[in-house]
């Protein structure tokens, strides 16, 4: 069985770039996320909207044949409150370093550990990737960074469990509830 191609099929906003023949000084690529993939999107990761999603990317050549993905993601997106279940909305501005070396080289296959030939970089502090072929998916990586970067405990401003002004909370849903729950809280 071969992850491989699950991965490839994965994300929506997936954008694959050949890298055989890059300039030296790299190409620039810019991925915005269509209407269509945002929906994807937000679906996968348990949003409720994402209203923008952009990569502004560099692939360029690293060392003898590694390849270097270097840029941020910028999205607005919209989660549910962990306290209120209102809508949440986040600005991301994720940065992207990625390393990548082709599976058949040396280092790809002994690892980094094994591998010993190659000093990183002192800043690229994770192990590169490894790629198949002669292309690497950019938006997928995007994609990672993006997941990476979502608040997983999204909270309303000033939202506590304790609702300090329960005369407010008069909408039709969690009202009710919300009001019990702070006169049990007032009841020592």
């Amino acid at each position: 069985m071969r992850h491989h191609q699950d991965h490839e099929e994965t994300s929506p906003i997936s954008f694959r770039v050949n890298v055989l023949r890059l300039p030296q000084k790299g190409m620039p690529v810019t991925i915005a996320a269509t209407e269509e993939q945002r929906k994807e999107l937000a679906a996968i990761h348990e949003l409720l909207d994402v209203q923008r999603l952009q990569a502004q990317l560099l692939v360029a050549p690293w060392k003898r044949n590694g390849i270097r993905v270097s840029g941020n993601v910028e999205a607005d997106i919209v989660q549910a409150c962990v306290v209120t279940l209102e809508p949440v909305p986040d600005h991301i501005d994720e940065e992207i370093d990625s390393l990548f070396l082709p599976q058949d080289s040396k280092l790809g296959r002994l690892g980094f550990e094994g591998g010993g030939e190659i000093v990183l970089d002192a800043e690229g502090e994770d192990s590169p990737e490894v790629f198949e072929g002669d292309s690497i998916d950019v938006g997928a990586l995007a994609e990672e960074f993006f997941g990476l970067a979502i608040n997983p405990y999204p909270r309303k401003e000033g939202a506590a469990l304790e609702s300090s002004k329960p005369e407010d909370q008069d909408e039709p849903h969690g009202g009710a509830f919300a009001k019990k729950l702070a006169s049990l809280l007032r009841k020592e």
